[in-house]
This record gives structure tokens, C-alpha cells and sequence, in this order.
């Protein structure tokens, strides 16, 4: 392809590629219908397909009734973690018919081209569509100047490079890598797992050409991959630039947190430029490098950092100091990075519409970082506040700190409370620890659990049994997001909407969950992207 329709071509492309996924063309076609319309820049997995060179010629109508698409054609060798069990040469082969019916991008693995004779390279050029060369690593993200050099070897239309994330810090390389490549318009970064969703979402302000993402939820070609609506809707990729202010939540786990797609709604609600990320790690250090390196502007602080994080702060508000735990960071003008704790606000709040704390005899379950912000905001309010946790020691550690008692389990059933409230991950979605109550322990008048997802936990079911009113999760779980978003942008938060988007998210969740599994068909390798 000569450099002036490689040019025009990357005039056309958008900035995601929906990769397409099915087992027939017809499959692949119908799916890609569904999204050409919104998302005109696709990618078919040409390997998923039993026979791809006979499906081929079934695509040439969908780019005739579809004139604004642009696609890319990958048919991935399952050596290189695809799934298309032929020689180099049927892929090219493949590639080149690809070509013909009217894909414009032709994606060849670095493998596959470093095999290939130079006729065979040519033959590839001469299809008439450009070229891609790309290069994955499933393990980690090495030095990517020398994987550069490969793939620049070829002299490709485009430069694909994708590394895998383990830690928040491979984003970073990855990121000031694209910076460096600035100058080369047609070059793809992206790094694959858990903790390369910031790769995804800022590769393009770094300089990526372009980002990929799946058709929808259960269909990733990758691991870590983001679906089309996620990264459209909820991270606005079309409106990040370099003025974006940059937020996330950081702990783990966090891949499933409600936090990125409440506060990304609010941010574009009030019309704040700024992106909230989940930054999936273990290590404290690993994720203050990141602050400082992209840099981050705020922080949701969860498990298992609430604690761990003080020591690393300039200063904390009063109750973050007395708590001993902090769930918000702010990151100032001069770097220096500044703690609060909103945990409090959002666990007193919704029983001050309920109750007067004043004097209430209220059970705290836990004595972990949410543990203690109940606890603390609780004696301040004047609560009785009684601990109950697996382990004794940190219960009566902390009730020596806050003035608090600790109580055993077998004193429960015959104890009344005002309140009950659960700040342990019991009955978290992917949790599998047992209840810490019977029903013969729930002697209450009201029961609070701090989790949210799901929406009616183990613990909630329960108060209900038993008609005692209940407060769920999502209560807290907005407020403190609420106080977070107003520390962070000094405007009021719309603490509506914030809920709506929660439940919304919620309920869909517990739809999917009913929804009956199709049968589960045998194991492919690794997918790609």
C-alpha cells in the first residue's frame, strides 16, 4: 500500500476497533451489524473460524452494504496464542483473499513475518490492503524499543505492540514508551490483564493510534479487555485528552467495583475532564509510582491499603488520623498527596436519617479499615458500640483505641441492639467465607451491611426473615463516593444519579446471573489481544 492511501486510510479509522468473534461468518456478520453502525472500525478474528478461506467471500456483501466500515482481518496461528491451526503460508494465503473481498488492514504476527520469504512479504503488500505487524507477550512487558526494531524491520503501515501488565507500573512503560513514539502515527499500545486497564483507557492521549475492545462482555479476545459501550459510555474515550485529570480506585480486589462507572457519571454529569480507573494491585509501592508517574490526581483507597496508606501521606484530616485508616487521597498541585476518610460519613449518615445515635447500643461485625470508621464515627456520634471479629486481638485492640467493648458470639443471642452493622467482606460477590450470624443472633432493630454487591446480601436476606428494617450497601457506598467526588472537584455531587447508575448496574448484574450458561465447549489457548 503506497503511503498516500495508508494516510487516508488512517484518516477514517476511529479511535476503538471492535474485535468480532463467532463461529461461522454469519455469526461474525450479524454481530458486526449490530455495531457497524455506531462503532464503524471493526476487527474479525478470522482464526475462530473452522474453514476461514471458504467463509471468506460471505464478508464481500457486509463491506458493500457497509461502506463506512473499516476492518481489520487477523487470522492469529494457535503457535502464537491464536486459533488457526494452519501453516505461515495458508495465513497468509488467508490474509490475502482477506484483501480481495475488501478488508482494508491485514494483521500479521511478528512470528509469522520473521518466517516468511521476502516473495511472500510482497505477495502480502501487493493484496492491496495495509499492513499490520503485530507482537504479543502473555507474560510480561520487556524491553518494547527492541520489539520496535522487529516489527519496524518490516516496514508495516501500522505497528502493533502488547505487552501483558502485572503491575500497575508495566502501564507506565508502556505509556512513556507510546510518548517516545509520538512522531509514528500508526502505532497500537495496549497492555493485556487486570491491571493494563490504564493502558487502555490513556494509550490513545499517550500517542496510540488507535485502542481495541470486545463486542460485548463475554466476548474479550483478550485478557483484561474492555467491552465497546464500557469504554465509550463509562471512560469516554473520545473525550480524554492531556487535560483529563486522572482518578481511580486502587486495592484488590477492585476488577468488579461499581466505583469507575458512579464516579465516571458524575464526572461527566457535572462536566468535570476526568477519568476514573480500577487499579487492581498488592503492592503499596507499585501503586504510588503510578500516582506519581501518570500522575494520579485522586485515590479510592480500599482493601487492603486503608491502613498501609497513612504512613505514605503529608497530612490526614482528624478523623483519618484518630481512625487510623484512610479511603481518600488528594493529590496536590505540588505532588504531595493528602488523606481523608469518607468511609465515616457514609456509614453515619444513612443511621442519622433513621435513628438517634446518641446512647444506640449498636454490634459492629469486623475490625478491619471499614471496621474502624464505623467504629470512630460511631463513639463520636455517642453510640455503645460493641466489636465482634474472628480474631479477638484486633477486636479488643480497636475497642481499646475508640472506647469501645468487644462481645463474643455466644453472647449474642441473648444481647438486643439498636444496630447491626457488617463491615466485613461476608457476603461479597465472589466471597465464599461463612456467615458471622444465625438467625438467633439478630436481635436488632435495624441492620446496616456495608457491602453492596450484591444488592441483597446472605446477611440483608436474613433481617428481612426476621422483618427488620435494613440499610444496604449501596447507601453507604454512594455516600461516600458523594464526599469523594466533592473533595476531589469542590462541587456538589449528584448523589442521584450516583445511585441510579449503581442500581442500574446492580440489577443488571443479578440479571446476568440468572441468565442459564450455554454448555461449556472444550478449552482454546490462550486468546490474543
Amino acid at each position: 500500500m503506497n503511503p498516500s492511501t495508508s494516510q487516508f486510510l488512517r484518516s477514517r479509522i476511529g479511535k476503538v476497533c471492535v474485535a468480532i468473534v463467532g463461529t461461522t461468518a454469519a455469526e461474525m456478520i450479524e454481530k458486526a451489524t449490530a455495531v457497524v453502525k455506531e462503532t464503524p472500525f471493526l476487527e474479525f478474528r478470522l482464526d475462530y473460524l473452522e474453514k476461514p478461506a471458504l467463509a471468506l467471500p460471505k464478508f464481500k456483501q457486509f463491506f458493500a452494504d457497509n461502506t463506512a466500515a473499516i476492518a481489520i482481518a487477523t487470522c492469529r496461528r494457535a503457535a502464537n496464542d491464536g486459533k488457526f491451526a494452519g501453516a505461515v503460508a495458508a495465513e497468509v494465503e488467508i490474509l490475502s483473499k482477506a484483501a480481495g473481498v475488501g478488508f482494508h488492514i491485514l494483521d500479521l504476527e511478528i512470528e509469522s513475518a520473521e518466517s516468511l520469504k521476502k516473495g511472500e512479504l510482497q505477495k502480502l503488500r501487493e493484496a492491496g490492503a495495509a499492513l499490520l505487524v503485530s507482537h504479543h507477550d502473555f507474560q510480561s512487558t520487556k524491553d518494547l524499543d527492541k520489539v520496535f526494531t522487529r516489527i519496524e524491520a518490516f516496514q508495516p503501515d501500522f505497528v502493533k505492540i502488547v505487552p501483558t501488565a502485572k503491575t500497575l507500573s508495566d502501564n507506565v512503560t508502556l505509556i512513556r514508551f507510546l510518548e517516545k513514539m509520538s512522531d509514528h502515527t500508526n502505532i497500537v499500545g495496549i497492555a493485556m490483564g487486570d491491571a493494563g486497564i490504564i493502558s487502555r483507557v490513556l494509550g490513545l492521549r499517550a500517542g496510540g493510534a488507535f485502542t481495541f475492545a470486545a463486542a460485548n462482555l463475554t466476548e474479550a479476545t483478550g485478557p483484561g479487555q474492555i467491552d465497546a459501550r464500557t469504554l465509550i459510555d463509562t471512560y469516554r474515550i473520545d473525550h480524554i485528552d492531556a487535560a483529563t485529570k486522572v482518578y481511580g480506585v486502587a486495592g484488590n480486589p477492585v476488577k468488579s467495583s461499581l466505583s469507575p462507572v458512579m464516579l465516571n457519571t458524575a464526572f461527566r454529569r457535572e462536566t468535570v475532564n476526568a477519568v476514573y480507573l480500577a487499579l487492581q494491585t498488592t503492592k503499596l509501592p507499585d501503586l504510588l509510582k503510578l500516582v506519581h508517574e501518570i500522575p494520579l490526581q485522586g485515590l479510592s483507597v480500599t482493601m487492603p491499603f486503608k491502613q498501609e496508606i497513612m504512613a505514605h501521606l503529608e497530612k490526614t484530616d482528624p478523623l483519618s488520623t484518630k481512625i487510623g485508616a484512610c479511603n481518600t487521597i488528594l493529590r496536590a498541585p505540588d505532588g504531595k498527596l493528602y488523606g481523608f476518610n469518607t468511609d465515616v460519613a457514609g456509614i453515619v449518615g444513612p443511621l442519622e436519617k433513621r435513628l438517634s445515635l446518641r446512647g444506640a447500643k449498636v454490634l459492629v461485625l469486623g475490625a478491619g479499615g471499614a471496621a474502624r470508621a464505623a467504629v470512630f464515627g460511631l463513639r463520636d456520634k455517642g453510640s455503645e458500640v460493641f466489636i465482634l471479629n474472628r480474631t479477638p486481638e484486633t477486636a479488643q485492640k480497636l475497642a481499646r483505641q475508640a472506647g469501645a467493648k468487644t462481645i463474643k458470639k455466644d453472647a449474642l443471642a441473648k444481647t438486643n441492639f439498636d444496630v447491626i452493622v457488617n463491615a466485613t467482606s461476608v457476603g461479597m460477590a465472589g466471597q465464599k467465607a461463612a456467615p458471622l450470624l444465625e438467625a438467633k443472633d439478630m436481635n436488632a432493630r435495624l441492620v446496616f451491611d456495608l457491602v453492596y454487591n450484591p444488592l441483597e446480601t446472605p446477611l440483608l436476606r436474613l433481617a428481612r426473615q426476621k422483618n427488620i428494617p435494613i440499610i444496604t450497601g449501596v447507601e453507604m457506598f454512594v455516600q461516600q463516593g458523594a464526599r469523594q467526588f466533592e473533595i476531589w472537584t469542590g462541587k456538589p455531587a449528584p448523589e442521584e444519579e450516583m445511585l441510579r447508575v449503581v442500581l442500574h448496574a446492580l440489577k443488571q448484574q443479578a440479571e446476568a446471573a440468572v441468565v442459564p450458561a450455554p454448555a461449556e465447549k472444550p478449552k482454546a489457548k490462550a486468546k490474543t489481544k
